[in-house]
C-alpha cells in the first residue's frame, strides 16, 4: 500500500536534485526526469514540492503521468488532513487582449467558416493562437486555401444523381467518407475532453481518426470510447486508427509507444516528417508571452506542450517541440518497423516534392500524405493542392504504388471534390476539428456533416455519383499549372555552392 506523506514533508523536495510533485494526490519524484523534460526544467520547479495537478490538468488527464513514469516514481498519497494554504498552486485565468464571449449556437453555424468565427469569439486568447497560429508571415497558411479556388470544376450533366455515395476505404477499411481527423495536439486546451471526444465523433460519424503525440489524453483513454469490432480474425476500433508519432530524442521513449500502440491494434502509424524543429509562430509566441508568466496552466502544462518564456517568447508550439529529433532521416523507417507489428503500414506525412514522394515509395511507404503542417512549418512552402499537381506531373506512379492523402486549407466540399479529382484516397481536416471540438462531440460531428453534405452536393453538380468515378478532366487547372515544378531541379537556373577545399 502507497504510504501516505504529509505536504510539510513534501514541500522539502523542491530542488533540482530532489524534485517531487502531486498530481490528483498522488505524489511523484521526477528528480531523473526534469533534465530531459520537452519543456524544460524550469518549469517543474516552479511546481517543485507542491500540489500541480491544477495546471496539469488544464492540458492532460492524469492518468497520462501515471502511464509514463516507472512505478518506482510513484512515492506515495498526500495527507490532505493538513495543507496550508498557500501550498495549492491554482493557476490564473489567461491574460488576453480580448474578451472571450459566448459561442454562438451550434445549429446557427452552417459552413465551416462560422466555426472558425465562433472560434475566434470564444477560445481563450492562447488557446487560439496556438490553434490558429502558422509560420511568419502566413503566405503558406493562406495559399493553402486560396489555391483550392484557383482550381476550377468542369461539371458534367444529365446524370442521374439520385444516389450519390461519399463512402471509400483508407488502407482497406471501409469509411462512410473520405474526409479523417488529422493529428492535432493538446485537444484538452479546447474541450475538457479533448481528443475523446474527437474519437467519439469520429466514431458516430464513421470516418477515421488520426491520434497526435501530443494528444491530451493517452491512446488507451481515446481508443477506450471507440467501440471495438473484429477485423480480419482481430480486435480493432470500429473506425481506423492511425496513430501520429513525432521522435523523441531519448528514442526509448518513442519505442515504447511504438509498441504500446501496437498492442492496441493501431491501423497504421503515421511519421510527421515536415517538422524536423517548430516552425515560428509568432501570434502563438506573442500570446504566451504575455500570459505565461499569470498563468501557467496555459504556459507551462507538465508534459512539456508549453513552457515558460524565454528569448524568443513562449509559444506552445514552439516548446513543446524540444523532445523532437532532429536527426530523423529515411533510414528510420526501418526503425519503425522492428518496433511495429509486422505489416503495419507507415505514413508518411509531410510530402512536399515529387522527389520525396518518389523515394517514400521506393522505401516501401504505404501512404503518401501530402501536407505542410498546416502552414505551421515553413513558411513560403507550396500549397499542399499544388503538391497533388506536381506528383500528378512528374511522378504519377505513386498513385498507383500507394495511397496519397492530403489535408491543409480544406474549408469546402468542393476542396475535398478537387483533392480527390487530383488522387487524393483521404482528406484530413486538422484545425476544423478542433473548432468542431469547441462545441464538443455534437459539434465536430456536424463540422463534418457540413463539409460531407457539401461534398455529396458537389458529386451530384458533377455528376458523379460515386468517388470511384472522379478524375483530374473534372478540373480546370490552368490558372495554376505555371506553378507546377516539371522536373526536380530548376529549370535554368544550374548554378551550385564550390566546395570548400579539404587542404
Amino acid at each position: 500500500m502507497a504510504p501516505v506523506i504529509p505536504a510539510s514533508e513534501v514541500s522539502k523536495h523542491n530542488t533540482p536534485s530532489n524534485l517531487w510533485i502531486v498530481v490528483e494526490d498522488t505524489i511523484y519524484d521526477l528528480t531523473d526526469f526534469a533534465p530531459s523534460h520537452p519543456g524544460g526544467q524550469d518549469i517543474l520547479l516552479r511546481y517543485a514540492g507542491r500540489d500541480a495537478t491544477a495546471a496539469y490538468s488544464a492540458v492532460h488527464s492524469a492518468s497520462l503521468i501515471k502511464s509514463t513514469l516507472p512505478v518506482a516514481k510513484h512515492i506515495g498519497t498526500i495527507d490532505r488532513t493538513n495543507i496550508p494554504s498557500d501550498w495549492t498552486v491554482t493557476p490564473a485565468e489567461p491574460v488576453s487582449s480580448t474578451t472571450a464571449t459566448r459561442p454562438p449556437p451550434l445549429d446557427s453555424l452552417i459552413s465551416t467558416h462560422d466555426f472558425a468565427r465562433a472560434a475566434n469569439l470564444s477560445f481563450p486568447a492562447k488557446t487560439h493562437a496556438f490553434v490558429t497560429s502558422a509560420a511568419t508571415d502566413l503566405h503558406t497558411y493562406h495559399r493553402n486555401s486560396t489555391a483550392y479556388s484557383q482550381i476550377t470544376l468542369r461539371p458534367r450533366v444529365l446524370t442521374d444523381v439520385s444516389i450519390t455515395d461519399t463512402s471509400t476505404t483508407l488502407l482497406g477499411r471501409p469509411v462512410t467518407s473520405p474526409i479523417f481527423a488529422s493529428p492535432t495536439s493538446l485537444g484538452k486546451t479546447v474541450h475538457p475532453d479533448g481528443e475523446k471526444a474527437l474519437a467519439q465523433a469520429c466514431s458516430e460519424l464513421g470516418i477515421a481518426q488520426a491520434i497526435s503525440t501530443s494528444a491530451s489524453y493517452s491512446l488507451d483513454e481515446i481508443l477506450s470510447v471507440i467501440p471495438r469490432v473484429q477485423v480480419n480474425g482481430k480486435r480493432k476500433a470500429k473506425i481506423p486508427v492511425f496513430f501520429q508519432l513525432y521522435v523523441d530524442k531519448h528514442r526509448p521513449n518513442s519505442e515504447k509507444l511504438l509498441r504500446r500502440a501496437g498492442e492496441l491494434g493501431i491501423d497504421a502509424l503515421i511519421l510527421t516528417v515536415d517538422a524536423p524543429v517548430p516552425g515560428k509562430r509568432e501570434a502563438d509566441e506573442r500570446i504566451s508571452a504575455q500570459s505565461a508568466t499569470v498563468s501557467p496552466a496555459v504556459s507551462s502544462p507538465m508534459t512539456g506542450a508549453s513552457a515558460s518564456n524565454d528569448s524568443k517568447g513562449g509559444a506552445l508550439g514552439r516548446v513543446m517541440g524540444k523532445y523532437i529529433d532532429p536527426s530523423v532521416s529515411w533510414r528510420d523507417i526501418a526503425w519503425l518497423r522492428r518496433h511495429l507489428p509486422e505489416g503495419t503500414p507507415i505514413v508518411l506525412k509531410g510530402i512536399q516534392c515529387a522527389a520525396d514522394a518518389r523515394r517514400a515509395v521506393e522505401m516501401g511507404v504505404d501512404v503518401v500524405m501530402v501536407s505542410n503542417h498546416g502552414g505551421r512549418s515553413l513558411d513560403t512552402a507550396p500549397a499542399t493542392i499544388l503538391v497533388l499537381l506536381e506528383l500528378q506531373r512528374c511522378c504519377p506512379e505513386v498513385f498507383d504504388e500507394c495511397e496519397v492523402w492530403v489535408d491543409g486549407g480544406v474549408m469546402r466540399g468542393t476542396d475535398v471534390f478537387k483533392a480527390l479529382c487530383l488522387g487524393a484516397k483521404g482528406v484530413g481536416i486538422g484545425r476544423g476539428m478542433l473548432y468542431g471540438l469547441g462545441y464538443g462531440v455534437e459539434g465536430v460531428k456536424r463540422y463534418v456533416e457540413i463539409l460531407n453534405d457539401e461534398l455529396e452536393t458537389t458529386m451530384k453538380m458533377m455528376g458523379v455519383t460515386s468517388l470511384d468515378q472522379v478524375h483530374p478532366g473534372l478540373l480546370n487547372t490552368l490558372a495554376v499549372d505555371h506553378l507546377i515544378p516539371t522536373a526536380d531541379d530548376h529549370p535554368y537556373a544550374k548554378w551550385r555552392p564550390r566546395q570548400r577545399s579539404k587542404i
